[in-house]
């Protein structure tokens, strides 16, 4: 028997303490900030948000914190308490190991500051307790929908096999976290992972591997089930998969009318056991034809041969700076041109709300000045385009410097646009002089959301490379 329960820190150290009580601290952040074993008179508390470690010994805390008190039954009296813990936080401790690839971008302090937005949010939020049978009905109608960043499946067939076995043995399921969409559809913002299992293992095919799914065949799992596909069950057993349910916390936010509020939860609140980049988080939340663009040019063969890998880079820094190109593009004719500093997370995820609703012209635009920006830098840079000089002058780093991307990029395109670009001229000696000036240097370096300083090192490229000034 389990029950979803409210209270203080200070309640629960005052009712759950005792002689016996075991206090266990995991680094991993769920929706429920503790669970509540209670097994032959012996109390576990598992404290399961980082950000309360300890809290047994704040006896004084009256903060409200949300738990779940399990009382164990027959069906589940062999199963240790590590065990029970590690089942209930399954997928929070660790993704499944694969190789990632992560493309290499020089990190400029300026750039990395997350912000609050100055806007006060009138956002509603409830609860609302779902079956598994209403949850892959939703998502089988498109009503239920995984952002970009999800896009892939990252359990191992064990981590899948225990979440069905613990739902199968009636154990209590993590909560997830939902948007609701101004068209009535719901964005998963966390418990991907989760809802994908059950979807799959109903549905027979497992998306790890496309193969047919059936639970792992070890010790591990119950031997009632073990080895078995979700047609080999029972029917009650398959009744109690559909039937079970798992707690929905729904966001919608009613003001300010765009997506700003979405992308604070989900860089706030989302769980996936790891810390959310921005651009991670703006594919989940910016939605529509400019973010499909994103994910197109990404594949671009001439961007791809400049980064010199064919993967695409795990955090999505290639399409952040994609996105970077055409927000850093534009700047010059937006308000933002008139602000002393920008915060580069806030001015990207600006852009990109603006740009959700473009139509097809607009994108067709942008993709063309972005595939002809490619093509001539590589024509004349080759992979060194975007790179700055080593230390001692001999050679290119291996990074790419997103500041000095900027510079080039955007100068080039303008040279594209204004009719100054002429791929038989030697621009990669002129590239390597102005990657030697002071003045370049320091742009490129320092104060890099600096506005003046952005347009500064666009302009300077601009005329040292191509003999043309950037202005409106």
């Amino acid at each position: 028997m389990h029950y979803r329960i409210v209270c203080s820190t200070e309640d629960v150290v005052k009712n759950i303490t005792d002689d016996t009580l075991i206090t266990v601290n995991n680094d991993i952040y769920e929706q429920d900030d503790f669970i509540v074993f209670i097994y032959e008179q012996i109390k576990v508390i598992c404290f399961l948000n980082a950000n309360i470690e300890n809290i047994s010994c704040s006896a004084n805390n009256k903060k409200s914190i949300i738990g779940i008190k399990l009382i164990l039954d027959d069906n589940i009296e062999k199963l240790q308490i590590d065990d029970l813990i590690d089942r209930y936080t399954i997928g929070g401790k660790k993704m499944a190991e694969e190789k990632l690839t992560e493309i290499e971008v020089t990190a400029l302090p300026d750039e990395e500051q997350m912000y609050s937005d100055d806007d006060l949010y009138n956002i509603n939020s409830w609860g609302a307790d779902l079956s598994f049978r209403e949850i892959i009905s939703m998502y089988e109608e498109d009503e239920l929908l995984k952002p970009e960043l999800q896009r892939k499946y990252v359990w191992t067939k064990m981590e899948a096999s225990r979440f069905i076995d613990s739902i199968l043995l009636g154990l209590p399921v993590p909560s997830v976290f939902f948007a609701k969409e101004p068209d009535e559809t719901m964005l998963i913002i966390d418990g991907f992972q989760r809802i994908m299992t059950v979807f799959d293992y109903v549905k027979g095919i497992f998306s790890g591997d496309g193969k047919v799914f059936k639970l792992s065949n070890t010790e591990n799992i119950n031997s009632r089930w073990r080895g078995k596909a979700f047609a080999e069950l029972e029917v009650e057993e398959k009744r109690r998969i559909r039937n079970t349910t798992i707690h929905a916390i729904i966001f919608e936010q009613k003001y300010p009318r765009n997506d700003t509020g979405m992308f604070q939860i989900f860089e706030r609140i989302n769980t996936g056991g790891r810390t959310l980049k921005a651009q991670e988080i703006r594919n989940c939340v910016y939605q529509g034809k400019c973010n499909d663009l994103l994910f197109k040019l990404n594949k671009n063969k001439d961007w791809r041969e400049i980064l010199g890998t064919q993967d695409e880079d795990s955090r999505m820094a290639d399409l952040e700076l994609i996105l970077r190109f055409f927000a850093m593009s534009e700047l010059i004719n937006r308000p933002e041109a008139n602000n002393k500093q920008i915060n580069l997370a806030k001015y990207l995820n600006d852009y990109m709300g603006d740009k959700t609703k473009v139509g097809n012209e607009e994108i067709n635009k942008m993709e063309e000045k972005f595939v002809n920006m490619i093509k001539a830098c590589r024509d004349v840079f080759g992979n060194n385009a975007f790179k700055n000089l080593k230390g001692d002058m001999d050679g290119f780093t291996n990074k790419i410097n997103p500041a000095l991307f900027d510079a080039i990029s955007v100068s080039t395109a303008h040279a594209i646009e204004k009719r100054k670009f002429d791929e038989n001229t030697d621009y990669m000696s002129r590239y390597v002089e102005i990657l030697k000036k002071e003045d370049f240097k320091e742009l490129i370096s320092r104060r890099t959301t600096n506005v003046a300083n952005i347009l500064a090192r666009i302009n300077m490229a601009s005329l040292e490379l191509y003999g043309v000034t950037y202005e409106k």
